[in-house]
């Protein structure tokens, strides 16, 4: 297997997402450390970032957005009452919503935000400037609620694959170490689930990254047909040459998502192209789940 084009095609995106953002840290500025003077533009900046960055890769059919996911307590289908004992619900916030806006409509557009239903959610991603250990667990349990709102049915009455979920990061907490950091986050995130109740598997995390050639942290999908009790999950430390990784994972696990057989019919592309033979870096550990979906 090749890719060596598309991993040095992704390299030279993210090169130029993080010139980007340095060029913002210069005009604006943070007095006596490291940053822009705004905290939150500083954020808001890299937010846009990432979105026009997906936005660039991504189907046509899908929209990048920030917003809300709005589940009305409503029928579904032709005459589908599997919400018939729930109440409307929406969803906190979210810095980024990939959503099918071919296929379904929208509650509402604003400048640049969103309220969209489920159904058409295909990721999620929360966006950090830094990413900060401690931030992960109140991440991991936003992401989960979001996901649970987005449970849904395909046409057969069967339920489909969930958005896949996703923290990235610009940079890491600089007193933490890069090298460890895979372990580091996993700890966080192993904490973010009970065991009882526990989670659906598509409801559990599946990647946490850093742009800013650091490592990850990556939910291996389970067997075909299989019923999973766990969710296990691998750690990669970039090396020379891998700026590519944090960007592929995300679109690959969007991507994934779109193309499911309970999403779509269509036969996913040969898109992303990670190099034959590169093994993870860390075997993590697991998260118990209750089931697939």
């Amino acid at each position: 297997m090749d890719g060596v084009r598309v991993r040095g095609h992704l390299s030279r995106e993210v090169n130029a997402l993080l010139a980007t953002y340095r060029q913002f840290e210069t005009l604006v500025p943070a007095q006596n450390q490291k940053g822009a003077g705004h905290p939150g533009e500083d954020g808001r900046f890299v937010e846009s970032l990432v979105r026009a960055c997906l936005d660039k890769f991504l189907p046509g059919d899908l929209a990048v957005s920030s917003g809300f996911i709005l589940r009305p307590a409503v029928k579904t289908g032709v005459n589908g009452r599997e919400r018939k004992s729930h109440r409307d619900e929406h969803s906190t916030q979210l810095d980024i919503i990939v959503y099918d806006s071919a296929r379904y409509p929208v509650f509402q557009r604003f400048v640049d935000a969103v309220i969209v239903p489920p159904e058409s959610v295909v990721g999620i991603v929360s966006v950090k400037k830094t990413l900060r250990p401690k931030d992960i667990d109140a991440e991991c349990k936003s992401l989960r609620k979001a996901a649970e709102l987005c449970r849904s049915l395909d046409v057969k009455g069967q339920s489909r694959r969930g958005p896949y979920l996703a923290i990235i990061g610009m940079d890491y907490q600089k007193n933490y170490s890069t090298r460890n950091m895979p372990k580091t986050v996993f700890k966080k995130v192993s904490s973010a689930y009970p065991t009882s109740p526990a989670p659906l598997f598509d409801e559990v995390i599946g990647f946490i990254g850093v742009i800013n050639n650091c490592g990850s942290v990556f939910k291996k999908r389970p067997e075909p047909k299989s019923t999973p009790e766990e969710a296990k999950f691998v750690g990669h430390t970039y090396g020379k040459n891998e700026e590519h990784l944090a960007l592929q994972f995300l679109i690959t696990g969007i991507v994934s998502v779109y193309y499911d057989p309970t999403r779509n019919t269509l036969r996913r592309p040969g898109f992303t192209g990670f190099e034959s033979g590169r093994k993870h870096d860390h075997a993590l550990g697991a998260v118990k789940v209750s089931g697939l979906r």
